[in-house]
This record gives structure tokens, sequence and C-alpha cells, in this order.
């Protein structure tokens, strides 16, 4: 019997899941397995990371887009004002923080949405016995 499975292959095939989901593979220790960001194994993995290099393009955009543009024709950047500051600095200021915080929020949003589709569950309320508590991971605290 390999290390990665727990039961009996014989009875049981091994079945690879993403938050509840079944893909008909073997059992995953992602804590193990080497995982390559450019070829995700698992729909659910390729799935998040469309998420995250969608998110990491807007954020090079938002962050880098003033800078980058203040650097290429800095007298339209340092001409134009809005509210009494130049455009550059607006931009660079107010537009890069406040960027990055609706591209968390577009994230999160994402990550439910895909949560959800996959089954996936971040609720603690699993029955214990009395002597256990449920730690703040899921886990049970020791």
């Amino acid at each position: 019997m390999s290390d990665n499975s727990t039961h009996d292959n014989a009875t049981t095939p091994d079945v690879e899941t993403d938050g509840g989901v079944q893909t008909g593979r073997r059992n995953v220790n992602y804590l193990d397995a080497q995982i390559n960001i450019f070829k995700p194994s698992t729909p659910f993995m390729r799935d998040h990371l469309k998420i995250v290099w969608t998110m990491f393009v807007a954020w090079a955009i938002i962050v880098f887009g003033p800078v980058t543009a203040t650097f290429l024709a800095p007298d339209v950047m340092t001409s134009i004002t809005v509210l009494g500051f130049p455009l550059h600095y607006l931009l660079t200021a107010m537009g890069a923080p406040s960027g990055a915080l609706i591209l968390s929020f577009i994230y999160a949003r994402k990550r439910d949405q895909l949560d959800s589709k996959y089954g996936i569950d971040h609720t603690t309320n699993k029955p214990t016995s009395n002597t256990e508590t449920v730690a703040s991971d899921g886990g049970v605290e020791q």
C-alpha cells in the first residue's frame, strides 16, 4: 500500500478532491506534492490561478500605471490637476491604495464564488466530543 493512501485500493479507488468535488484521481497530499503554477493539476487550481493572475495583472497596472505614465509623459501628468492635486500625485497617492483595496474585495468575492462552485465549506460548526474543542482553523485544539 502506498503512503499517500489510507484505505484499501481493492475496495475503494483513490479519489482526488477539491473541497468536495471528486475528480476521479488519487488523493493528493498538497503539502508534499510539487505544484506547478503554470500547469495546475486540478480544475479548482486552474480556476483559482486564473483569478490570481488576473488580479495580479490588474494590481500591476493600478500600481505601476501612473508611475509609468508620469515617466513617459511628465508634462501631461503634472499639468492636469484634479481637486487641486497634479494627476500623477492623485493617481499614485490615492488611486493605487484605493485600487488595491477594491482588488482585495473583488478577489474575496471571486474566491467565495469559486469555493461555492467546488463545494468548499469554511464553517467550523463540526460536531465534536465533549473533550475536544474546535480550533479557529477548523482543527482540534490539543
